[in-house]
Parts: C-alpha cells; sequence; structure tokens
C-alpha cells in the first residue's frame, strides 16, 4: 500500500519535482548540493547522481545559491546568467529552530526569451479582458456600487440596508430626495446587486428628453415609421432593457401624454414601437426617481395617481445632507482622494476653518455641490493643504454665512496668519527679513508659524 511503503513514496515525490516546469537545487548551510532534479542537471550537462555532493559554485556558474544561505535573504526574480542565457531565479533559505540549514532555488523562467513570451502573452490576455470589460460596461451601464454611497450616518447605514433587502426581486422602486442626493448611485446599486446584474441597466431622463421623441425613446419605432426614420427601425429603452433594469430618473418630469402609455408597459409587459402593428414582450425592472413632490403634482393632476402607485411598489427616501451632517466629511475626504487620483495633486491638510465652515453650510445642492467644492478648491489652491483661502470668491461667500458668529480673537488670528504667510511668500521665506518687517522677534514668529501651521 502506497501509506506503509517509504520507497513508493519517495520516488513518486522525486518524480513530481524531476517533470516539474522549474529547475530546482536544493543545498545545505555549506552550499554542498543535496539534490538537483533531472532538467536542471540535463541543462547544465550533469549526472543527477554524480552532482550530490559538489559545491553549488562548481555545478552552476555566477551561482548565489551559497550567499542565500550566509544572508540567509530571500531573493526573487534575480536576473542569473548561465550557459550563454539569463536565467529568472528565486532563492530561499531554509529554516529550522531559527537556523539556516540550506536553501532551495528555483529557475521560474529558463531563458529571457521566455519570460519576454509569457509577459507579451499576459498582457496580450490583459487588453483582451480590458476591451470586454469596457464592452461589458457599454452594454450594461450600471458603474456605480452600494460602496460609492459614502455615509456614516445613522440614515445612510438604513439606506444600504434597505438597498440590499430589496436588490431582490422584480418589485418597482421609487427613490426620492432632493437634487444631488445619490439617486442614480442608489439605483446603479439595485441593479448591480439584484439577480438581473447581468442583463442590461439602460437609463433615461425624463426631464431631458423633448416631449414629440419621448415616445420613440421609450418604446422605439419600426422601419418607415416617420421621416428620417432608420432603416430596420430602432429599439427603445425598455427593449433595450429586456431581462434587466430600466432607470427613470426624474420621473416627475414625464409628460402627460406618456403617462398612460408608461401605465401600459407596467401593466402589460410589452411595448408597441411607433409605427408598428404588433406588440413585443419585454421583462424589464422599473427604477424611478425624483426630487419633486408627486403627490401634489397629483393633486393638480399633472402626475397619473395610479402610474404614481405602480412605480411605488418599494420606496427609498434619501435624507439632504444638512439632515445627516456626520456624513459631510466622509464625503469630502473621499471626493479629495478620488480627486487627488485623477489629477495628481497631493493633499495632506484640511484647515479646521474650512471644516467649521463646511458643517455650518447646508448644502442646498447635497452631494453634488460638496463634490463641486472640493475640486474647486483643490484645482484652485497652491499647497498640499486646502484652507479657505482657496476656494473662489463666490464659493467663500456662501462657506462664510455664520461668519458673523467669530469673536474678535479669531478675526485677529485669522488676519495674523494671512499676514504672516504673505510676508512668507512674497520673502521667500526669509524668516529674519520676515521678522524685521513685521517688527517682532524670530522666536516670536516661529511660534506663530508653528501655531498657525503655516
Amino acid at each position: 500500500m502506497l501509506n506503509n511503503d517509504p520507497l513508493l513514496k519517495h520516488n513518486i515525490l522525486e518524480t513530481i519535482i524531476d517533470s516539474a516546469y522549474e529547475w530546482i537545487v536544493v543545498v545545505d548551510h555549506e552550499g554542498i548540493v543535496q539534490y538537483m532534479n533531472k532538467t536542471y542537471c540535463e541543462f547544465l550537462g550533469e549526472n543527477p547522481r554524480e552532482v550530490i555532493g559538489k559545491h553549488v559554485t562548481n555545478v552552476i556558474e555566477n551561482t548565489r545559491m551559497h550567499k542565500a544561505v550566509l544572508q540567509g535573504k530571500v531573493e526573487i526574480a534575480d536576473l542569473q546568467f548561465i550557459r550563454g542565457n539569463y536565467m529568472i531565479a528565486n532563492r530561499i533559505p531554509i529554516l529550522h529552530e531559527g537556523k539556516v540549514i540550506g536553501a532551495v532555488g528555483t529557475v521560474i523562467f529558463r531563458d529571457t526569451e521566455q519570460w519576454k513570451k509569457m509577459n507579451s502573452h499576459i498582457k496580450a490576455l490583459l487588453h483582451e479582458l480590458d476591451f470586454y470589460k469596457k464592452e461589458w460596461h457599454e452594454i450594461n451601464g450600471a458603474t456605480y456600487t452600494l460602496n460609492d454611497f459614502i455615509g456614516i450616518s445613522r440614515e445612510a447605514e438604513k439606506i444600504k440596508d434597505r438597498v440590499k433587502n430589496i436588490a431582490s426581486g422584480d418589485l418597482s422602486v421609487l427613490i426620492r430626495g432632493e437634487s444631488g442626493t445619490g439617486k442614480e448611485l442608489l439605483a446603479h446599486s439595485i441593479h448591480q446587486l439584484s439577480e438581473r446584474s447581468a442583463k442590461p441597466f439602460i437609463k433615461i431622463n425624463c426631464g431631458a428628453v423633448p416631449e414629440h421623441l419621448f415616445e420613440s425613446e421609450l418604446f422605439g419605432y419600426s422601419e418607415g415609421a416617420f421621416t428620417g426614420a432608420k432603416r430596420g427601425g430602432k429599439p427603445g429603452k425598455f427593449q433595450l432593457a429586456d431581462g434587466g433594469t430600466l432607470f427613470l430618473d426624474e420621473i416627475g418630469d414625464l409628460p402627460q401624454n406618456m403617462q398612460i402609455k408608461l401605465l401600459r408597459v407596467l401593466q402589460e409587459k410589452e411595448v408597441e414601437p411607433v409605427g408598428s402593428l404588433n406588440s413585443q414582450k419585454v421583462n424589464v425592472r422599473v427604477i424611478a426617481a425624483t426630487n419633486r413632490p408627486l403627490e401634489q403634482l397629483i393633486e393638480n393632476n399633472k402626475f397619473r395617481e395610479d402610474l404614481f402607485y405602480r412605480i411605488n411598489v418599494l420606496q427609498i427616501q434619501i435624507p439632504p445632507l444638512r439632515e445627516r451632517k456626520e456624513d459631510i466629511w466622509p464625503l469630502a475626504e473621499s471626493f479629495i482622494r478620488s480627486n487627488c487620483r485623477e489629477t495628481g495633486k497631493r493633499i495632506v491638510k484640511i484647515d479646521d476653518d474650512v471644516k467649521e465652515a463646511f458643517l455650518q453650510y447646508t448644502w442646498p445642492g447635497n452631494t453634488r455641490e460638496l463634490k463641486n467644492f472640493v475640486e474647486a478648491a483643490i484645482q484652485l489652491t497652491q499647497s498640499d493643504q486646502i484652507s479657505l483661502d482657496a476656494f473662489p470668491d463666490f464659493l467663500r461667500e456662501k462657506l462664510k454665512v455664520h461668519e458673523a458668529q467669530k469673536s474678535l480673537k479669531d478675526y485677529v488670528h485669522e488676519t495674523e496668519k494671512k499676514v504672516i504667510s504673505s510676508y512668507l511668500k512674497k520673502m521667500d521665506g526669509d524668516i529674519k527679513a520676515v521678522a524685521n518687517a513685521l517688527g517682532i522677534g524670530k522666536t516670536n514668529l516661529y511660534d506663530k508659524i508653528k501655531k498657525y501651521n503655516i
């Protein structure tokens, strides 16, 4: 039996190692070869039995195996010239009870040409993967995930849990919230977490499509439906989203004549392209979003009540940023990191007065406005820190709406910091010259520079 035959086990292990793609050599603590697999011996022109007991330097030219033993250091992907070719070798010390007792060496690529071929092959595969990923994103359409919804507030956590709970299934979802709160981001997230994630995510802004084009945009048209129609017709958003998700953004702006047609599609699960006599079955989950008070629109006969109940099966309400101020700085820091990656800028510090101003501001534009503020500050700052001075005048005025609450001491410190910063810049950082110009001692100036983090 295999378990009871040590010799058989040894022969099997030796066969596996000898047939391995890598060349393998093992030396003891003195650099004496204890083992070398068959393929390595063949390359070196050595007899597998006679090589045992020789010093590794007498077997492998330019070897560092004996040095790996002495130094006890791991060497990975090292170039080594052997028999007219560069090899790519690894050397790993063997430890026992804290002492180096030997080393094992492997050659992964037997020459640099093999490595170049492998590298080119991998690059070709990566380019092919990138092509298919790009094609997939163009077809799928969903780019955001729930991880992109930044927030640590109780409200943000409840929204994330809500998304996870309703993502599965086919029920319609209505996402409500002010402009800039992240409604589209949540729509993407619901699709990504649903069983439809492998199918298309198609979106349409109901407020951006001209009314006379809306029907053909939603339901498509057949050939010859109207002057200028494409040959063969064109599928609408519902046909493109078949099997997946259709995101109707700003549904409160949907023209009234389209509301009844949309209701019919949602009820019958079929569309009739413009100019066609036949209906087409579609399997689409609808996610709608709005910043408008639909109930009030219903009272004013501007939105159909039956359509409201059809899309409002499941609902998510996103509170404005002013009602979840704990999320302001996590969001701002996320935008800073993202923008720095894109622009190559480096921001290491944000002044406390910026943080205070951000917390005091009401953010009528919500997350979108916060992102614009951050991007403007990073673009305009001349250093690696963001201060209120980095913001454009009109943004700074917005952020300083509570400036009257500052004390006289705050104003003095703020002015002092600006003056010292200005003189340092004007005098190229010459401390002595700045101190003389301001009429203070160098030690006092140093203290103020440290105090104001200049």
